[in-house]
């Protein structure tokens, strides 16, 4: 078009330059005796470029005009016509959403024949108007199909307009859906126990129970796509379809109360642990991931079923408490594993958790004993001033030679590359005493007797974890045995022992197992004096009192007694755990929580009889713990803490009814 127009504009150039050229020239041979005849011709020269150019100024310009406004209608009924047959529905709105037209697929397909001008867009359906002028769209469905809606502005001033196009992507959310509904997740089942728990039955009773376990499998697989592979006596394969595990997950996994409907004796039945491997890129990967949640779920006690979604794992079930299995074998293997890392060090480091009780600071206290004469340096690491256990390190203090106990700081000072870290009691990274000496140590063993947690302390050269060990303290005692001649326990130590292995047992009534009981023997054999022991849990009058106010506040919830205290005294951690203690004896108390608040968050103690998992509620609040003793912390005020607990009360009781 350019050119074109460059062309015109010579032409009309030249015949300019030919009429001014011809003018001067007739002007100047006017007096000429050759005018007449060069002259005329000039002239005539002159005379006709002149209207040429008033020719095409008139007539050729609005022809021109009429070319290019026939142009501009031409252009226009294409457009419109492009629209109206545009292949996706398209609809244009005014600046308050108005419907000022539409296509005939807008007509057919979105409308159903209806006319709809001078509606809102939003009449038509639920379109995001904000989503809509985004570069990526929004997801709408429209008369049962999906569309991507996607619109643009017109650059106009007064009365924008925008153009909104709906792309059908029906097929394509379709095949996703149906790939979501296929993938394939594998579940791996487990009878917690079975060897122990059939141990002392007859053959027939053995055959029975394996039967009924079978059935039962048989039965979680029925009406489904799913296939189900028995791999050994106690454990199973499924491989079932998304389309029909969620169902499963929404029912809680019912299969865990159906298995202990199978009684074997008078007190024993069975029970399944389950790890689901969800959302694996492929069968392997899903594999894996089954066996970590399987792993989790043992570790926690069993009886419960572990999910992988999203990078997290979901718990259900958990209602039953831990077995003690009495692993004398494992035992020995773990201590001769443990003595072989110690020894390579020349410093060992023990600590607990914060605000460390009688166990954590026993069992960190007996241990240390029984190294100190294995390497150059063995110490416990405890906060002198917020542990809970001031009269056992007092009494360690005054009896035994031995230094045990440095702070936090001079660990952190005796750290370096030479240095074994042992923490017991907890294997919560974010409750260790101190933190920043376990960022920094080297290589670090754990010894716990809590259910597994998913973020447990990582890495670890050993994790030695018992689930259904009382308490550190008894773990500890079961390692020190197979020590060697080496390792000595003196009497004090035995008794800083004891004392751990009875203060999480209530004096040998909770959680107590035939290893519980051989553990107390072998420190009786070493020495330890219960007495002795048992004057280590006494109490000043302050804390009766204070503990005593807080049992006054108690109400019934549920058979749950909560009772709540806003007063500040030093032993308030004492008191409130021996309240929740004393408010189990309560008639028809199944569980018992003392709430109490300490510099901005309420801590909650939780304790139980067995017949409610403590452990459970306390996760759902964000701590943890056993079965039958469990804590948190809330960061909120106690009127919305006790709403909280209350609320996951409910849904313990609706979730295990």
């Amino acid at each position: 078009m350019k050119k074109t127009n460059g062309l015109s504009a010579l032409i009309k150039l030249t015949i300019a330059v030919v009429a001014l050229s011809g003018l001067i020239s007739a002007f100047l041979l006017r007096r000429s005796p050759d005018y007449s005849g060069s002259g005329k011709v000039l002239m005539t020269i002159c005379i006709i470029s002149v209207l040429v150019l008033l020719f095409e100024a008139i007539v050729f310009k609005n022809l021109t005009k009429k070319n290019i406004t026939r142009l501009a209608a031409a252009i226009s009924r294409k457009e419109k016509n492009s629209l109206m047959n545009f292949p996706a529905p398209a609809v244009i709105i005014d600046s308050k959403a108005t419907i000022l037209w539409y296509n005939k697929r807008f007509a057919m397909d979105i409308l159903a024949a209806e006319e709809a001008y001078g509606w809102r867009i939003a009449d038509v359906g639920n379109i995001d108007l904000k989503k809509v002028f985004t570069p990526q769209g929004d997801l709408v469905c429209l008369s049962k199909r999906f569309y991507e809606a996607k619109a643009v502005h017109n650059d106009a001033a007064k009365d924008p307009l925008a153009l909104i196009y709906f792309n059908d992507v029906t097929d394509y959310i379709e095949l996703k859906y149906e790939t979501k509904q296929s993938h394939k997740s594998i579940i791996i089942i487990s009878v917690d126990n079975l060897d122990d728990v059939m141990a002392n039955i007859r053959e027939s009773e053995k055959a029975h129970i394996i039967v009924e376990i079978e059935k039962l499998i048989e039965n979680f697989v029925e009406g489904t796509t799913a296939v189900s592979k028995k791999t050994s006596s106690d454990r199973f394969y499924i491989f079932m379809e998304e389309r029909h595990l969620a169902p499963k997950i929404e029912g809680r996994f019912k299969i865990l109360e159906e298995a202990r409907k199978i009684s074997v004796d008078s007190r024993n039945n069975i029970t399944l642990s389950r790890g689901v491997g969800r959302g694996g890129e492929n069968l392997a990967a899903s594999e894996r991931l089954a066996r970590q949640a399987l792993e989790l779920c043992q570790g926690r006690g069993g009886d419960q079923a572990a999910v992988h979604e999203d990078g997290e794992y979901k718990f259900f079930g958990g209602v039953s408490s831990s077995s003690d299995k009495n692993n004398k074998v494992k035992a020995r293997m773990v201590a001769k594993a443990m003595l072989e890392r110690i020894t390579a060090f020349e410093r060992v480091l023990i600590m607990g958790h914060k605000y460390a009780d009688l166990d954590a600071v026993g069992a960190a206290t007996g241990l240390c004993c029984a190294i100190k004469p294995l390497v150059k340096e063995s110490f416990v690491v405890v906060d002198p001033d917020t542990n809970l256990s001031k009269t056992l390190i007092e009494y360690m203090n005054d009896n035994d030679i031995t230094n045990y106990y440095i702070t936090p700081q001079e660990g952190l000072e005796k750290l370096d590359f030479n240095t074994l870290l042992i923490v017991v009691d907890t294997h919560n990274p974010k409750l260790v005493e101190s933190t920043d000496i376990l960022q920094r140590a080297k290589e670090v063993i754990v010894i716990d007797h809590h259910r597994r947690m998913v973020n447990a302390i990582e890495p670890t050269v050993m994790t030695y974890l018992e689930s259904g060990a009382s308490s550190a303290s008894e773990l500890v005692t079961g390692l020190v045995e197979y020590f060697g001649e080496n390792s000595k326990l003196s009497v004090h130590a035995a008794e800083a022992l004891l004392a751990g292995i009875m203060l999480d047992t209530k004096n040998f009534v909770m959680r107590t197992g035939a290893g519980t009981f051989e553990a107390a023997a072998y420190l009786k054999r070493m020495g330890a004096d219960s007495i002795e022991v048992k004057k280590l849990f006494a109490n000043s009058i302050d804390t009766y009192h204070q503990k005593s106010v807080i049992i006054n506040s108690a109400e019934i919830y549920h058979k749950c007694a909560i009772a709540s205290t806003k007063e500040q005294f030093s032993n308030i951690r004492i008191a409130a755990s021996q309240a929740a203690d004393d408010m189990l004896g309560i008639t028809s108390v199944a569980a018992s929580f003392v709430m109490y608040e300490a510099n901005g968050t309420v801590n909650i103690s939780a304790r139980s009889l067995g017949a409610v998992n403590v452990q459970v509620i306390m996760e759902s609040l964000g701590g943890g713990g056993h079965h039958t003793m469990a804590a948190c912390q809330l960061k909120t005020d106690l009127a919305s803490a006790e709403q909280a607990l209350k609320n996951s009360i409910d849904d313990y009781i609706r979730n295990n009814s």
